[in-house]
């Protein structure tokens, strides 16, 4: 089978290969791999391995992906093969990523996907998907686990509505009922964050973004799903409600944010950091649960119509589709597979 494959000591370079067909262990399943999905953790990992990553073998990367069940291992009771899936955390300290015709994994993270969920939407799930259910469900007295109806009276806003978690993140909140805001740096990416689902659009460049929100949220935002909280942590601290919370998933260049804490304070405000890999599993299993019912209900969507547009790349070209992605493409990078 092909396979894209690096090792981070020889350089990190991605190279098409060939590989024996894996063989799934007790607990696993072995998945064919339509479309494996790129994030900006994958890029990432190349240049500096997270820890507990495969030493000395190489690395096959990306960790999420779609396809269909291909056998089971023993043990396995709740999987069948010819099942369509999605994966989630396919490399997290495991040397096989979803970039090659054939993997084996746990079956827990090869999650069905329901009648008439496209492979497209289901590479598109995995890191955006959970990393936006985690921000969505860490405010005091709200949910752990998002479900119909479980955020209504609650107004989340999503910093950064266009990029692939802040459209999780709004398509999962409009799900559970929240008012949902969201900001975005001109009318391109306002279109996308209206298509997928958010009430109010506020464009930081050309509005007065602190304004905007308190007209939009007069008493203040319940959850704050942050994507740049140096740049946006003066905006967020001065329209988080009381109780409310500050979920930042990413970092910029200057890591650095200057907080008025007794403001902070006196609201019993929360700022909450958020990285997938390490989420408790039980967090994971929640986020998990609820993405299936989301997609049940039909209230997860891809394309440039529903707000995340898709940008296709073949699987020898997984270097170029890791790019697209560390420049910024606005929606989803998806590497078709095989080659």
């Amino acid at each position: 089978m092909k396979a894209i494959v690096y090792r981070p000591e020889d350089g990190a370079e991605l190279r098409l290969v060939d590989r024996s067909r894996p063989e799934p262990g007790p607990g696993e399943v072995l998945v064919r791999i339509a479309l494996s999905g790129v994030n900006p953790t994958d890029w990432k990992a190349r240049r500096s391995p997270y820890p507990g990553t495969p030493q000395g073998v190489d690395l096959v990367p990306h960790q999420d992906g779609a396809g269909t069940i291909e056998a089971v291992g023993p043990g396995v009771t709740d999987r069948s093969t010819g099942q369509a899936v999605w994966l989630w955390e396919a490399a997290w300290r495991r040397a096989d990523g979803t970039a090659q015709e054939l993997v084996a994994l746990p079956a827990l993270q090869a999650v069905p996907l329901p009648d008439g969920a496209s492979l497209e939407l289901g590479a598109s799930l995995g890191v955006p998907a959970l990393t936006a259910h985690r921000c969505l469900t860490i405010a005091e007295g709200g949910p752990q686990q998002l479900a119909a109806g479980a955020l209504t009276g609650r107004t989340v806003l999503v910093a950064g509505g266009a990029g692939a978690v802040g459209h999780a993140a709004i398509e999962l909140a409009r799900w559970a009922g929240a008012r949902v805001l969201s900001t975005v740096s001109g009318p391109e990416k306002a279109a996308l964050a209206e298509a997928a689902g958010a009430h109010s659009i506020i464009n930081y460049r050309a509005d007065d973004a602190v304004e905007a929100v308190h007209r939009a949220a007069p008493d203040g935002v319940d959850v704050i799903v942050e994507v740049a909280p140096s740049t946006n942590a003066a905006l967020d601290c001065a329209v988080v409600a009381p109780g409310g919370a500050i979920a930042a998933y990413a970092s910029e260049q200057n890591p650095l944010a200057a907080l008025p804490v007794r403001d902070l304070m006196s609201r019993n405000a929360r700022w909450q950091f958020v990285l997938l890999y390490t989420m408790p599993d039980s967090a994971k299993s929640q986020a998990v649960a609820a993405i299936s019912a989301a997609l049940a209900d039909g209230a997860l969507r891809v394309g440039a119509d529903a707000g995340l547009p898709l940008h296709r790349f073949r699987l020898q070209e997984s270097a170029a589709a890791q790019e697209a992605v560390r420049a910024g493409a606005v929606g989803k990078v998806l590497v078709d597979v095989p080659a």
